[in-house]
C-alpha cells in the first residue's frame, strides 16, 4: 500500500502535535495548597449582640516553584474542635513564588460560637486553631480546587 507525499506530512504534524503536547502536559505540574503560619493584626471590628465582625491577616506560605493567583477561599474556622465561623475571600490576588504572604481576612463570628470557647479561653492560654476549607488557585485561566486543613496552636493572652 502506498502512502502519498501528502498523507505522509499530516501524519507527521499528528505525531508532532501529539509529541508537543505529551511534553506540555509533562512539564505542567499540579499547584501544591498554601502552608499556614499563623495569624497577625487581629481588631475587633463590629461587636454586637448577636455577631462579632473580626479583621485578621493570615500569614501563609507558597511552597510553589511559581507564582499563582489566588481566586477564592472557603473554609470554617474551629477553636479547640468547636465551630468558631465561616471565612471566605473571594478576589482574585497574585501570590509569589516561595514566599509568605498575607491574606487580610474580614470574618463574621456568632457570639454563641465566642461563648462556647470562652471557657476554653479562660482557663488555657493556648488554644488548638483549626482551619479547614478550599482554596481556587492557578495560573492564567485555569485554576483548581484545592482543599486544605491547617491546625495550630496558638497562644492567647488576655
Amino acid at each position: 500500500m502506498q502512502l502519498s507525499l501528502c498523507k505522509i506530512i499530516q501524519l507527521k504534524r499528528i505525531y508532532l502535535f501529539y509529541c508537543i503536547l505529551f511534553v506540555v502536559l509533562l512539564s505542567c505540574s499540579t499547584p501544591q495548597g498554601f502552608e499556614y503560619k499563623g495569624l497577625n493584626n487581629v481588631k475587633v471590628k463590629n461587636l454586637g449582640f448577636e455577631y462579632v465582625d473580626l479583621s485578621l491577616n493570615l500569614v501563609c506560605y507558597n511552597p510553589n516553584n511559581f507564582r499563582l493567583d489566588l481566586k477564592q477561599v472557603d473554609c470554617e474556622v474551629y477553636i479547640d474542635n468547636r465551630y468558631l465561623g465561616k471565612y471566605t475571600l473571594d478576589t482574585l490576588m497574585q501570590i509569589p513564588k516561595k514566599q509568605n504572604f498575607e491574606l487580610p481576612s474580614q470574618m463574621r463570628v456568632s457570639m454563641g460560637g465566642v461563648f462556647k470557647n470562652a471557657f476554653s479561653l479562660l482557663m488555657n492560654n493556648e488554644v488548638l486553631i483549626k482551619v479547614k476549607g478550599k482554596t481556587k488557585i492557578g495560573k492564567g485561566s485555569i485554576f483548581f480546587d484545592v482543599p486544605f486543613t491547617y491546625e495550630t496552636r496558638q497562644t492567647i493572652s488576655l
